[in-house]
């Protein structure tokens, strides 16, 4: 099973140093992905959770491809009705070759009503318009494939029935947003699904954490190494750790991220 990094492309302290930085460690740690989120209009109902700075994600994935050699690169999640889906298919298609095939599409359908209103999409037909942009992604990938690079992995996000199902008929993978581990092994055990490749908290604890809503991720070294072992055992490909835990002021110390990275990554080297 491969793991990944969510790495805050938003908030006050995220400048270039500090980005780049961020794929330095990344990278240098071992970890197979770094993933980027995604919103274009910081409207209040984003800015409030995430505020500007916000880099567009398949700008800084190609910046930070550049200074990757090895890395997988992604997006969790690309809120896929606000591109014309033409373009995000050329985008894609081009981040993906340039970087040596080392793009991975997390798609999602978004939430911000306000962000929609301003680009001028129908929030209510979010649903409806992400189910037929991915139809025409693969569309444009099948028509301008030249077998030189590999195919781009489409994980599909969404912790509902209905993102579920988009998973199951459009994904490569069901890519959940944060969850706890029952959650999570009742949707694998009753649905075929495509893939799983969840992306988890990563809020390392001193003491250990008993509450039963316990999200994945959250807790000491220990539990987060046994959920990890037991997303693997439930058929994980790939496992996103998510250490951005809601507060923007926290993107002013990346080092506590870091730190919580080095100890995830130093016990599964050692124990494997």
């Amino acid at each position: 099973m491969q793991l990944g990094v969510n790495v805050p492309n938003f908030g006050p302290g995220t400048t270039p140093g500090v980005l780049s930085e961020w794929a330095r460690i990344v990278e240098g740690l071992g970890f197979d992905l770094l993933m980027v989120s995604d919103h274009v209009a910081v409207t209040p109902d984003v800015a409030a959770r995430y505020p500007a700075p916000f880099h567009e994600p398949f700008t800084t994935l190609s910046w930070l491809a550049g200074m990757t050699t090895r890395v997988r690169l992604g997006t969790t999640v690309l809120v896929l009705p606000y591109r014309h889906p033409l373009l995000v298919a050329r985008m894609a298609a081009n981040l993906n070759a340039l970087s040596g095939g080392r793009l991975v599409l997390g798609v999602g359908v978004g939430w911000a009503r306000q962000e929609f209103e301003a680009l001028g999409v129908p929030f209510s037909a979010r649903g409806r318009l992400t189910d037929e942009h991915l139809v025409a992604l693969r569309e444009a990938w099948s028509e301008e494939d030249d077998g030189h690079t590999a195919p781009i992995p489409v994980w599909v996000g969404g912790n509902s029935e209905a993102g579920i199902r988009r998973a199951i008929e459009f994904g490569d993978a069901w890519h959940p947003l944060r969850g706890t581990l029952p959650w999570m092994r009742s949707v694998v055990t009753d649905h075929s699904l495509p893939g799983f490749a969840p992306r988890i908290t990563l809020k390392l604890t001193t003491a250990p954490v008993g509450d039963p809503e316990r999200l994945a991720g959250t807790g000491t070294l220990e539990q987060i190494l046994d959920d990890l072992d037991q997303l693997e055992r439930l058929g994980a490909d790939t496992v996103v750790l998510d250490p951005y835990h809601g507060d923007p002021q926290e993107t002013r110390r990346p080092h506590e991220a870091w730190q919580a990275l080095t100890a995830v990554a130093t016990r599964r080297r050692t124990s494997s």
